[in-house]
């Protein structure tokens, strides 16, 4: 299982670093048509933004790992073990009622966009704002994940805690 997930973490990554390689190419022959040659494209604009688009929430949903991400835990790390989990489980379950919530109304709002194209290349923006569905659903299994793991005494502590400065030492170690 466990090199499944790996697999699946290196294709997700593949997929990433390629958006980000068109994302880098069609930049570039935007500014060679506009600077070099004179000739602006606006379809390297839309593509440019479709796949900045794509890129954030693909990697925010799929690539970054808990360790990945910026944590404000200075009252986390300052309480017990148990007030803890249960931190952590409160956290879990906010994160997860919210984007269940949003779920349905967001469905509803991508699908609305299907009747609209984009000015340029004339794509149904439903395929566009599709990816923030994905999205949701990466972010909903994964916090459905960790509070069924702080639930069941089984939690990581979402990566490794380096150091921090306790009250009697003053400094970082």
């Amino acid at each position: 299982m466990k090199q499944l997930i790996a697999g699946l973490r290196r294709g997700t990554e593949a997929v990433a670093a390629a958006m980000l390689a068109a994302l880098f190419f069609v930049f570039l022959v935007q500014i060679a048509a506009r600077y070099l040659f004179n000739v602006p494209m606006g379809w390297t604009v839309e593509v440019c933004l479709t796949l900045w688009l794509w890129l954030v929430f693909w990697g925010g949903g799929l690539c970054l790992r808990a360790s990945d991400h910026i944590r404000f835990d200075l009252l986390y790390l300052s309480v017990n073990r148990p007030t803890q989990r249960i931190f952590g489980a409160i956290a879990a379950l906010i994160i997860l009622i919210a984007f269940a919530a949003s779920f349905l109304p967001t469905v509803d709002y991508v699908w609305f966009y299907k009747i609209k194209r984009s000015n340029t290349l004339g794509i149904r923006l439903h395929y566009v704002f599709g990816i923030y569905l994905l999205f949701m659903i990466a972010i909903m299994v994964r916090y459905g994940n960790v509070l069924l793991n702080f639930l069941r005494r089984k939690e990581d502590i979402q990566g490794q805690i380096i150091g921090y400065a306790r009250h009697d030492e003053g400094a970082i170690k």
